[in-house]
C-alpha cells in the first residue's frame, strides 16, 4: 500500500514543538494561568505531610482528640483546595486549546485548497485526512495534559525533594539514588519511541486511504466481488498497525518498569532505614511519617514521566506530519500586489483593437460578458476561410500555426482597406489565447525524461473555438490543464489577451476561465450549489436556470426538492451522463471568457449530445473555447482542430481540411484499427 513518508530532516522533539508557538501564542496567558494554577494545586498536596508529622507528633502523641479532630479537618480543607484549583487548571485549558485545535485545522485546510494539483496527486489523501483529525487530536490532548504537567510536575519533584531532605538529608540522598539510571532510561526510550510513533502515525494514514477507496469505489469492490481481497488487505494493514501498537507498548512497558521499581525499591530503603534511625532515637515518628507521605506523593509525578513522554513525542511526531503539509510551497501568486480594478495606465484590448479608458461608456463593461463584433469580422466563421473575413488564413505547420506575412484579399467580398487590415491582424495576434513555444514536464519527472509536451505554439482568437484531438494518452488533458494553471509551463508562456497568466493572480486567472473536466465531479451538496461554483456570489436563479437548460439537465427541476435536492457524495445518486450535464452546466452559468472543456459529452446518449450540442453552439459564439474531442460530433463545435501528436500540434484546420489532407486525423476521427 503506498504511503506518503516523511519530508522533513529529523529533528529532536523540543524543537518540533516549538513550531506550534504561533498557535499557542494567543492563549500563553491562560495556559500559563492554568500551569501556575496546577502548581499551587499539586503543592498543596504536599502540604499533607507535614500536617500530618504535626498530627503524629503533637495530637497522637499527647492523645489529644480535638487535636487529631482539628488535624483532620485541615486535611479535608487541604484536599478540597486541591481539587477545586485542579478543576480550575482544566477550566482554564479547555475552551482555549479547543480554539486553537480549530485553528490549525482551519490553517490546513485552507493552505491544501492552495497547494498544486501535483501535491495532490504525490499524496494520499488518507496521510492528509489523518493529519487533520489524528495528529491534531493528538496535539490538543498534549497541549492540555503533558506540556502543563511536564512542567507541574518538574516543580513538584523539586519542592517535594527539598522537603525530603529538610526532614532528613541521609534518607533524602537514599530516595535521589535512582534518579541517574532514570535519566538515562528515559534518553533512550524518547529516540525509540519517537520511531516507533511516526510509523504507527504513518500506518494510520494508510489505513485511513484505503478505508477512503473502498467506500467510493464500493461499485466497483462490489461488481468485481473484490470485497474479500480488500478485507485481506485491510486486515493486513491491521495487523502491520496492531504490530507496531504493540511495540510501542512494549516500549512504553519498558520505561514504566523502570521508573516504577527503581523509586519504590529507594523508598523501602528509605523506610528500613528510618524505622532504624526511629528506634535508636535519632529521628522522631512524625518526620518519619512525613517523609513518607511526602515520597509516596511523588510517585505519581515520577511514574508519570514516562507516560507524558510518550504523548510528548507522539505529539512531536505529530507536529512534524502536520507541518510536512504545511511547508510545501502553495501556488506561487505574481510579484508585487495585484491590481484591483481598471488598470488606468495600460489599454485593455479588445477585438476592434487597443481600448482607451476614457473612450466611453463601453470601457466599464467586463470583458467576455458581452461578445465585442469589430466591423468586417464574424468571429464565428472559421479562420481558415479567407473570403469569409478578407484576412490570410493560418497555415497548419508542425508547431501550431504560422501566420503568413502577406496574403491579398481575394477580388470578390468585402475588403477592409490595408491599414485595417494590419490593425485586425494586429489584435488577433495578441488577443484570445495563445501558446508561445510550451513545454511540460511533470515535477516529479525525471530530469533528464523527455517533455510530455512540447514546442507548443496554438492561437485561439477571441470568439473562436478550437477543437483538440489526439490518441488516448497524447496530452490532451494535461494541454488543457495548463490554461487555469492546474500544472506550471516547464517553460515558453500561455497569454490571455495579450497578458501572461502568470502575470495574473490566480483568482482573476480563474474568474476568466471556466472547466469542465472528463470526469466530473460533484460534492454533497444540492444542485443548484454545485452548478453554482461556476458563478460569482450573488448569481440568481435565472443564471442557474440559463446554465441548466444549455446543458440539458432541466432534470433537476424534476428531482424531489428540485435545484434543492442533495446529490451526496461524488453526485453518485446520480447517473453518469446527468453527473456530467451538471458539471458543463457549472462551467457555463459564469459567461466565462475562455472556456475549456475536456470531452464534455462523453457520457451522453446521442439525442441528448445532439440537444447540448445544438444549446452549446450558441455558448460557443461569446466565448473562446478549448475543446478536447474524441468524436467527430464533438469536432464539429469547432471552427477549427488542432491535432496534438508525440506531445506536438502536428496539424491545425478545419474538420474537412485535416479529414482530407492529415492520415492520422482520419484514422483518429474513422474509429478503425491502426494498420501500424
Amino acid at each position: 500500500m503506498p504511503t506518503t513518508r516523511a519530508t522533513t530532516q529529523d529533528r529532536s522533539a523540543v524543537r518540533s514543538l516549538l513550531r506550534l508557538w504561533p498557535y499557542v501564542r494567543p492563549v500563553r496567558a491562560r495556559l500559563l494561568t492554568a500551569a501556575l494554577v496546577a502548581i499551587v494545586a499539586s503543592c498543596t498536596g504536599l502540604v499533607i505531610p507535614l500536617v500530618l508529622k504535626w498530627m503524629v507528633d503533637g495530637p497522637v502523641a499527647g492523645r489529644d482528640p480535638a487535636g487529631v479532630w482539628l488535624g483532620a479537618l485541615y486535611l479535608l480543607l487541604l484536599g478540597i483546595a486541591e481539587a477545586v484549583l485542579f478543576g480550575i487548571r482544566r477550566w482554564l485549558v479547555a475552551r482555549p486549546l479547543s480554539r486553537v485545535e480549530a485553528g490549525m485545522r482551519a490553517d490546513l485546510y485552507r493552505h491544501l485548497q492552495r497547494l498544486p494539483v501535483a501535491f495532490h496527486d504525490r499524496w494520499a489523501s488518507g496521510q492528509l485526512l489523518s493529519r487533520g483529525t489524528t495528529d491534531l487530536m493528538l496535539l490538543r490532548m498534549f497541549l492540555a495534559f503533558p506540556l502543563t504537567f511536564l512542567l507541574v510536575n518538574g516543580v513538584t519533584i523539586l519542592v517535594g525533594v527539598a522537603i525530603m531532605l529538610a526532614q532528613d538529608w541521609l534518607l533524602g540522598l537514599v530516595v535521589l539514588v535512582p534518579a541517574v539510571p532514570v535519566l538515562w532510561t528515559c534518553v533512550v526510550f524518547e529516540g525509540r519511541y519517537a520511531r516507533v510513533a511516526r510509523r504507527a502515525q504513518d500506518q494510520v494514514g494508510d489505513l485511513t486511504t484505503l478505508v477512503e477507496e473502498s467506500v467510493l469505489g464500493i461499485r466497483v469492490v462490489k461488481g468485481f466481488g473484490r470485497h474479500r481481497s480488500q478485507a485481506r488487505a485491510f486486515d493486513a494493514l491491521c495487523a502491520d498497525l496492531r504490530g507496531t501498537e504493540l511495540h510501542k507498548a512494549r516500549l512504553l512497558a519498558t520505561i514504566w518498569g523502570v521508573i516504577v521499581t527503581l523509586p519504590e525499591l529507594a523508598i523501602g530503603a528509605a523506610l528500613v532505614l528510618g524505622v532504624i534511625q526511629v528506634a535508636d532515637g535519632d529521628l522522631s515518628a512524625g518526620t518519619l511519617v512525613a517523609f513518607l507521605s511526602t515520597a509516596l506523593a511523588l510517585r505519581w509525578p515520577v511514574e508519570s514521566i514516562g507516560f507524558l513522554l510518550a504523548m510528548s513525542q507522539e505529539a512531536a511526531t505529530a507536529t512534524e506530519r502536520y507541518f510536512e503539509a504545511m511547508d510545501e510551497a502553495p501556488e506561487g501568486e505574481p510579484a508585487g500586489e495585484p491590481v484591483v480594478g481598471p488598470r488606468a495606465s495600460t489599454p485593455e484590448p479588445t477585438r476592434d483593437g487597443p481600448r482607451d479608458p476614457a473612450s466611453g461608456p463601453a470601457a466599464s463593461e467586463p470583458v467576455g460578458k458581452r461578445p465585442l463584433e469589430p466591423a468586417g469580422i464574424r468571429p464565428r466563421d472559421p479562420a481558415p476561410e479567407p473570403a469569409a473575413s478578407g484576412l490570410a488564413a493560418p497555415e497548419p505547420t508542425g508547431n501550431g500555426l504560422r501566420e503568413p506575412a502577406s496574403t491579398p484579399a481575394p477580388a470578390s467580398g468585402p475588403t477592409p482597406a490595408p491599414e485595417s487590415a494590419v490593425l485586425q491582424d494586429a489584435v488577433f495576434q495578441d488577443t484570445g489565447l495563445r501558446f508561445e513555444n510550451v513545454r511540460f514536464r511533470y515535477p516529479d519527472a525525471a530530469p533528464d525524461s523527455p517533455p510530455l509536451l512540447q514546442h507548443i505554439d496554438l492561437h485561439i482568437r477571441p470568439g473562436e473555438s478550437m477543437a483538440l484531438v489526439g490518441a488516448t494518452g497524447s496530452g490532451k488533458t494535461t494541454l488543457t490543464a495548463l490554461v487555469p494553471r492546474l500544472h506550471e509551463v516547464t517553460s515558453g508562456r500561455i497569454t490571455l489577451n495579450g497578458v501572461d497568466i502568470t502575470a495574473m493572480p490566480r483568482e482573476e486567472l480563474r474568474e476568466k476561465v471556466a472547466v469542465a473536466f472528463e470526469e466530473p465531479t460533484l460534492f454533497s451538496t444540492t444542485v443548484g450549489e454545485n452548478v453554482l461554483m461556476g458563478a460569482p456570489d450573488g448569481t440568481g436563479a435565472d443564471d442557474l436556470d440559463r446554465a441548466l437548460a444549455i446543458a440539458r439537465a432541466e432534470f433537476a427541476h424534476a428531482l424531489p426538492e428540485g435545484t434543492a435536492t442533495r446529490v451526496g457524495e461524488q453526485g453518485l445518486s446520480l447517473s453518469g451522463g446527468q453527473r456530467q450535464r451538471l458539471a458543463l452546466a457549472r462551467a457555463v452559468v459564469g459567461r466565462p471568457e475562455f472556456l475549456v472543456l475536456d470531452d464534455p459529452l462523453s457520457a451522453l446518449d446521442v439525442h441528448t449530445e445532439a440537444a447540448v450540442e445544438a444549446a452549446l453552439r450558441r455558448v460557443l459564439a461569446d466565448t473562446t473555447a478549448l475543446i478536447v474531442a474524441h468524436r467527430p460530433s464533438t469536432v464539429l463545435l469547432a471552427d477549427r482542430v488542432a491535432l496534438l501528436s508525440d506531445g506536438r500540434i502536428a496539424a491545425v484546420g478545419t474538420h474537412q481540411e485535416l479529414l482530407r489532407g492529415n492520415a492520422e486525423y482520419a484514422h483518429l476521427m474513422s474509429g478503425e484499427e491502426d494498420p501500424r
